[in-house]
């Protein structure tokens, strides 16, 4: 009897230790680290608010990213299908930067 329930444990056990060798989503694919001038900072990414910018990014996003890189009152000056142009000024006076029409707003 011994037997039967040391056999029916250790199967049990190898069933459940092999659960855990199926891939599973790992949620930590929303977090993002930044660098930049007040150091490393955590993004939590929103996946529904990244949908709707799979068009491309728009001049709301790009004066958020010219803001995070460090410019003053951004302003968007062109919109080509290849780039958003934005300008503002900086530590050094008005500088312009200019960022990827992708999603995301990759600088160029």
């Amino acid at each position: 009897m011994m037997k039967i329930l040391s056999s029916t444990g250790l199967a049990a056990a190898l069933s459940l230790g092999a659960l855990g060798a199926f891939p599973t989503s790992v949620s930590a694919q929303d977090l993002e680290l930044r660098l930049g001038p007040d150091g490393v900072r955590p993004v939590i990414r929103d996946r529904d608010r990244d949908r709707e910018y799979r068009r491309g990014c728009s001049p709301s996003e790009a004066r958020a990213a010219a803001r995070d890189e460090g410019f003053r009152r951004p302003e968007v000056v062109r919109v080509t299908d290849r780039s958003v142009t934005v300008q503002g000024m900086t530590r050094n006076g008005p500088d312009r930067i200019r960022f990827a029409n992708r999603p995301g707003c990759p600088e160029i």
